[in-house]
């Protein structure tokens, strides 16, 4: 077996150990899942969570003798965790989150992200003097510097968020957290801000594409919209890749259910208005 090197706080390079001698640390506490480790044949050093199933799964750690040197029980629980929080943990039933899910979490994150291109938006061009005027003509080319600033605002803001946010330690945007899901790498790993920045434009390309690309999701095997197979990524249950596989909820859930509820209702409305103003303006009813 090869053996491992790991990087304590000072940075140094301790070692080598034999993989039981790792999993001995492990059982200890004494590895973090940030902690780097590296052993003959890796490109580079390695975080802990990323190694550990590796690691854990070829040698168990010797049970740790309770405290005052009395043998411990063959039979008692260990008394480190298998798997430190954050840790991806491979195999097991993983489920993906359906089309509906997604369409609920992209509900939720378009009012997060307008509020907080709003929040921004209102007090620059106050600042830059723009008046009632100046927002009534947004997007018509009529101002080109507030035009410029309010599309730089509305694309960049929800770049930013949704990339930072998926690559953050939650997987998540507020709206996946919401509705309970979250992206992953195909091996469960948490994505890179950069490829979160990329997965962002492949969105926008599944967007454009008469929505095709996003409705891709509810009829490929493991749930993909365009971009995920563009960015190999996935959207799974929150608890997938995790030590409770368990806890995976197959069904849509009562916060996917009621955002959908409420969201069809605001659309039949805004159609109902609409066909209100339409036959009033028909019959002559508004002067």
């Amino acid at each position: 077996m090869a053996n491992w090197y790991y990087g304590d706080a000072g940075r140094n390079r301790l070692g080598p150990l034999s993989p039981l001698e790792l999993a001995a640390l492990h059982a200890r506490g004494e590895l973090q899942p940030d902690t780097p480790v590296w052993r003959e044949g890796l490109d580079g050093w390695k975080p802990w969570r990323e190694m550990m199933a590796e690691v854990i799964a070829v040698s168990a750690p010797p049970p740790v003798p309770p405290a005052g040197g009395e043998a411990a029980s063959p039979y008692a629980p260990p008394r480190a965790q298998l798997h430190d929080e954050g840790a991806v943990v491979a195999g097991g039933h993983v489920v993906y989150a359906g089309f509906w899910k997604r369409v609920a979490a992209v509900i939720l994150d378009s009012f997060v992200t307008a509020f907080l291109t709003w929040m921004l938006m209102i007090p620059v061009f106050l600042l830059l003097g723009a008046g009632a005027g100046d927002f009534a003509q947004l997007g018509t080319g009529s101002n080109v510097l507030f035009t410029l600033l309010y599309y730089l605002f509305a694309l960049g803001i929800p770049l930013f968020y949704m990339s930072w946010m998926h690559s953050s330690s939650s997987q998540a945007t507020l709206g996946k957290m919401a509705v309970g899901i979250k992206v992953t790498r195909l091996d469960g790993a948490r994505i890179s801000f950069l490829r979160a920045f990329g997965r962002y434009f492949g969105y926008m390309l599944s967007s454009l594409l008469l929505f095709i690309g996003l409705i891709m999701a509810a009829f490929t095997e493991r749930k993909q919209a365009l971009h995920d197979l563009m960015c190999d990524t996935l959207v799974v249950d929150k608890h997938a890749f995790t030590a409770q596989p368990e806890l995976q909820q197959e069904g849509l859930g009562a916060v996917t259910i009621i955002v959908l509820v409420l969201s069809g209702l605001m659309f039949v409305g805004m159609i109902v208005l609409v066909g209100i103003a339409i036959a009033a303006l028909a019959s002559g009813g508004w002067h």
